[in-house]
């Protein structure tokens, strides 16, 4: 018997699918109904249950998704101040959550708001920032002082006057708040998605699992969010660096970033805005701004969280407007005794406190030192690339610092 070409052509493609569907196998988001281990089914009653309707991690309110990788992590600049403390080497970092923009004056005050109702007072003025660190008895910053953190016209420029300390709690209420407002829509759409059918008589109502435990979602609803908290300082600077915008054709990077974009120049280099300023810093000496209406980078002090382009993560603002905390305690030799994955320094592991003599004024460095990078609106332009880095005591606070928070991603690299 002679089949035609059609024929063939479609038992073959009928073979392919068969063969294809055989393939496949249960992945995390994609889990078969039995378990591979026991062949016992899922979400029996009295079962181990799982919630099928799992698609991956989902994005926290105001995260951007940051591809993770290898990079050159380590100055670029000339070491001007001959610190040697962020000399280059290789790092991968696991795939993460950063916020878009630095945390701004109206998400603190939303922290305050309810941490007013829900904490202690001495909690609440321990959370508050110190507005006094605009103040200077040779400068007319009475202003900032009284408007900067409640005026509204100032709702979106950046928090400042919060210590590291201050950020970190921030980031632990912003979990459980995030997290708590997922459970209350889940516990919502579960009432909603809820059918009452008619079986033999008798009514039964269903509705998908909603794994919860009065107010709290279980980690295995996969509805859960991990934790906000300060970025690494690997993480922010490979964030900054986003050098995923310079792969073209394979892994080999053609050049190095200076700053968050391509080129030495702190101006956009084409397009409708060429040559207007990438970032808020300070020209030089008395120069914060440029002059009214030409060549200036549109602010004198922070500016609003959202202005200058986006690196090629889509993060706003990683050099210059202000500062960031990050997570590691500074080490000066930091880069000598690192884990090459996801490496960060927590603690005085290896170089111990007792290695500084700061009892006796030989040293800054204890275990209270925590880094700080970016540059900011007071900074010359050195201090806007990635790898420069300072630190300050964690409980300190200034005009120049803020921060923004970084999330794991949670069982994929993409």
């Amino acid at each position: 018997m002679k089949l035609s070409l059609k024929s063939v052509a479609v038992i073959l493609v009928g073979l392919a699918l068969v063969s294809s569907c055989k393939s496949k196998k249960p992945s995390s988001v994609k889990m078969s109904k039995n378990s591979t281990a026991t062949g016992i089914a899922y979400n029996k009653k009295g079962g181990f249950q799982i919630d099928k309707s799992f698609k991956g991690q989902p994005t926290g309110p105001n995260l951007v998704f940051v591809e993770g990788g290898r990079f050159t992590m380590g100055a670029l600049e000339e070491d001007v101040i001959n610190s040697r403390d962020n000399l280059e080497r290789t790092v991968s970092v696991q795939s993460f959550y950063m916020d878009e923009t630095e945390i701004g004056n109206v998400h603190y005050l939303e922290y305050l708001n309810a941490i007013q109702k829900d904490s202690s007072q001495e909690f609440y003025e321990s959370a508050l920032p110190d507005t006094l660190v605009w103040k200077n008895e040779l400068a007319f910053n009475d202003s900032y002082v009284e408007q900067y953190l409640r005026y509204p016209g100032f709702r979106m420029y950046p928090v400042v006057g919060v210590s590291w300390t201050q950020a970190s709690d921030y980031c632990n209420w912003r979990t459980a708040a995030v997290n708590n407002d997922i459970a209350l829509k889940s516990q919502k759409g579960s009432k909603k998605g809820s059918k009452t059918t008619k079986t033999k008589g008798k009514a039964e109502s269903k509705a998908a699992p909603a794994f919860t435990s009065g107010q709290r979602l279980q980690i295995e609803s996969g509805k859960v969010l991990p934790a906000y908290r300060l970025p690494t300082e690997a993480e922010w600077e490979y964030a900054a660096k986003a050098m995923i915008g310079t792969q073209y054709e394979d892994e080999n990077q053609t050049n190095q970033r200076i700053y968050p974009w391509d080129g030495p120049n702190m101006r956009s280099s084409r397009g409708k805005k060429k040559g207007t300023m990438l970032a808020n810093f300070k020209r030089g000496r008395g120069d914060y701004a440029g002059i009214a209406g030409k060549s200036n980078d549109g602010a004198i002090i922070t500016n609003e969280i959202y202005s200058y382009p986006a690196n090629d993560f889509g993060l706003f603002q990683m050099a210059g407007n202000v500062n960031e905390w990050v997570y590691d305690l500074y080490r000066p030799l930091s880069y000598e005794d690192f884990n090459d994955l996801n490496p960060i320094r927590r603690s005085d592991y290896l170089d111990n406190a007792k290695n500084y003599d700061k009892k006796n004024d030989n040293s800054l460095v204890d275990n209270h030192s925590r880094v700080y990078k970016g540059g900011s609106w007071a900074d010359v332009a050195y201090w806007l690339a990635p790898g420069t880095r300072r630190f300050i005591d964690q409980d300190s606070a200034t005009s120049t610092i803020g921060f923004r928070c970084a999330m794991i991603r949670a069982g994929t690299n993409k």
